[in-house]
């Protein structure tokens, strides 16, 4: 399930657990009882913050679920879920339409190929409308939806949902929860509506599939199978989008959701067969998903739950047992499989093995992280890890008694295993313990959890922003390191050529030195020395970014004397980034905010003392929503001052964008 904040992931969630009989009682998010929620966090601030997994059973298949965040501070939780996932669920909200962290999941899922669902919840909200948010998928996503249920009624008039392909009404008996529904005959003043989206889904799958195509043109009657088998063909293939919709709340839409899931969205049998590196090799390496191969699997989340660590795979091939021993090739050792256990959210059941296609919880691998991969030690295989943004904000943070100083190292530790976006370091100078992550609400709930799940009680500073340096113009330098150590002689002679690339670029480093006694050892020393270099910059002492490092030259006496070609390298990218003009880039926010119309000069003028720039305007059914850029530095506290210019009415998201020069 992925979906912008509030869209209502957990309540779809809720009501399948509810409908194919893995709970007993429909949780509610705003009462703090969905089963997916299961944080003392989540149940009080009311918002998912990790990722939660679960199975239940739908007319014989077994479908795998993950909801995930929709805060843009936990973006992560979505990343490692679309990377291990065959199918998702677009949740939109009939009112908002796709909202910016909705763009944000939805191209990470097209990042990873993923086919996908979407549905819009909310119907029966006040300024509804199912047709903008289809127009918004097609336009603001560039995606092809394939209208196959259009809503009968909207708002307080909204009665049920109307089936495309049946061309029958489907309506819920709300005494039961929405557990018994019907099919009735479409009403008279909807039969032309009808009539017009049904030729216009004929006329969308046509375009994808060549079978549908030649019956429609020949006006062929084209049956229920023929028509769904395309669909599943043009949804796995990513050409479409199937769209549907409903008002979870509300306990409407969600069978014909559960059934959309079976009949369109992939199984690990419809998919491409997981490609993977051999270690130590150029080759690649297919595995496909069939229990009988050999084992690979994919550790794509780790999580703490009463101070032991709990690791969730993704089987691709092969089976897993307990006691089972696998190897990991990006750490090189070999751990043992001491339980294999079934999550529903945070309830766990212990199962006897696990097979391809499964996702499942391990415990007992002490050493495996996110994003590695494990396998069996005869036939290893490496597959792409899970990418993570950097951190953006940093607080200093440190235990009340002294004596706690190990223990708070100790929770870091199991929080960053768990996190792979919460990073920690020991400033050397001042000794603070410095926390970093991708926002205000990302820190706040870390800090809240130290407290709260591992009795810590700590202090924390003002959140600082992490700063980047660069250069801004080209600068050839001449390195000679020449220094007696212990009796022994050391040289190396470097040239280099710094110069600025563009915003976002990174860093590079070319070979152009025609020297041929360079050897690829020589060349790997200088590398290290210059990525040494990098991490600290001029100005302030922050990482330097954007830069591109050309070795033009080099010196040589001994070949062997790789430490003196580290130490020149490091020396000649340190003293040519302080002649190239170095500047100090920020971090730059993409910014969207939600008023309605009467606060929107009040908080253009509020984001102008904040150095925010406003790119544009639109009106989104009865609010207006502002988009711009904003930095970081200057956005601290914004919640609070965006809540006393617009009455509580108004809300934001922020998303790290980009780094520019400091104004």
């Amino acid at each position: 399930m992925i979906a912008h904040i509030d869209a209502g992931k957990t309540t779809v969630t809720e009501r399948i657990l509810y409908y194919t009989g893995r709970v007993h009682k429909i949780g509610e998010v705003h009462d703090g009882e969905a089963t997916m929620d299961w944080m003392l966090e989540e149940k009080e601030r009311g918002i998912t913050i990790t990722s939660a997994c679960t199975t239940c059973q739908w007319k014989g298949h077994s479908i795998n679920i993950i909801d995930t965040p929709g805060h843009v501070d936990f973006t992560v939780e979505v990343e490692r879920a679309l990377r291990v996932l065959d199918g998702a669920i677009g949740i939109f909200c009939a009112v908002g339409g796709v909202e910016p962290q909705s763009e944000t999941v939805w191209h990470q899922a097209d990042r990873y190929k993923v086919p996908k669902i979407a549905f819009v919840n909310k119907m029966d909200r006040i300024g509804a409308d199912f047709y903008e948010v289809v127009e918004q998928i097609k336009n603001k996503l560039g995606a092809v939806p394939l209208v196959l249920q259009i809503p009968w009624g909207s708002e307080s008039e909204f009665k049920g949902v109307i089936d495309l392909i049946k061309e029958k009404v489907i309506v819920w008996d709300e005494e039961s929860l929405g557990e018994r529904f019907e099919e009735i005959s479409v009403p008279d003043e909807m039969l032309d509506m009808v009539e017009e989206y049904k030729e216009l889904m004929l006329e969308t799958i046509s375009e994808s599939d060549d079978e549908i195509m030649e019956k429609y043109l020949s006006d062929e009657e084209i049956d229920e199978k023929t028509l769904k088998k395309a669909i599943r063909r043009a949804t796995i293939g990513l050409k479409l989008v199937p769209v549907f919709c409903g008002a979870a709340l509300r306990n409407k839409g969600i069978q014909p959701l559960l059934d959309a899931i079976v009949e369109y969205l992939p199984s690990p049998l419809d998919i491409p067969p997981v490609k993977g590196q051999v270690p130590g090799t150029d080759r690649e390496e297919e595995r496909p998903p069939d229990p009988k191969a050999p084992l690979t699997a994919l550790a794509f989340k780790i999580a703490i739950d009463g101070g032991r660590k709990i690791t969730y795979l993704r089987i691709y091939s092969g089976t897993l047992k307990p006691g089972d021993s696998v190897y990991n090739p990006r750490k090189g050792v070999t751990e043992k499989i001491a339980r294999l256990i079934r999550m529903h959210a945070n309830r766990k059941e212990r199962i006897d093995y696990s097979q391809a296609g499964d996702i499942v919880a391990a415990m007992g691998l002490k050493n495996t992280t996110t994003g590695d991969t494990l396998c069996l030690k005869d036939s290893p295989i490496l597959l792409e890890p899970i990418e993570t943004e950097e951190p953006v904000i940093t607080i200093a943070v440190e235990p009340k008694r002294v004596q706690d100083h190990d223990k708070l190292i100790e929770v870091l530790n199991k929080l960053s295993d768990e996190d792979p976006t919460l990073k920690y370091k020991i400033d050397e100078d001042t000794g603070q313990i410095v926390l970093s992550g991708m926002g205000e609400l990302h820190l706040e709930v870390v800090v809240h959890r130290i407290k709260r799940e591992f009795s810590l009680e700590v202090n924390q500073g003002k959140p600082q922003v992490v700063y980047r340096e660069t250069i801004t113009k080209t600068i050839q330098h001449e390195e000679i390191y020449e220094v007696e150590i212990g009796g022994q002689q050391h040289f190396a002679g470097i040239k280099i050529e710094v110069s600025p690339m563009e915003r976002g670029a990174g860093n590079r480093f070319v070979d152009k030195c025609e020297n041929p006694a360079l050897t690829e050892e020589m060349l790997n020393a200088i590398k290290e020395g210059i990525l040494e270099a990098q991490t600290s910059g001029p100005v302030m002492g922050y990482p330097i970014t954007d830069v591109q490092t050309a070795l033009l030259d080099v010196k040589i006496k001994d070949p062997n004397d790789l430490m003196a070609f580290k130490i020149a390298a490091s020396l000649a990218f340190k003293n040519a980034v302080e002649k190239a003009d170095p500047i100090l880039l920020e971090p730059i926010m993409r910014l969207e905010v939600t008023v309605p119309e009467e606060f929107v000069g009040d908080v253009i003028a509020e984001l102008n003392t904040r150095k925010g720039r406003v790119e544009q305007i639109e009106k989104r059914g009865p609010v207006q929503v502002i988009k711009g850029w904003a930095p970081l530095s200057k956005m601290f506290g914004y919640s609070t001052s965006l809540r006393s210019v617009s009455q509580g009415r108004g809300t934001f998201i922020m998303q790290f964008s980009h780094y520019d020069k400091v104004e």
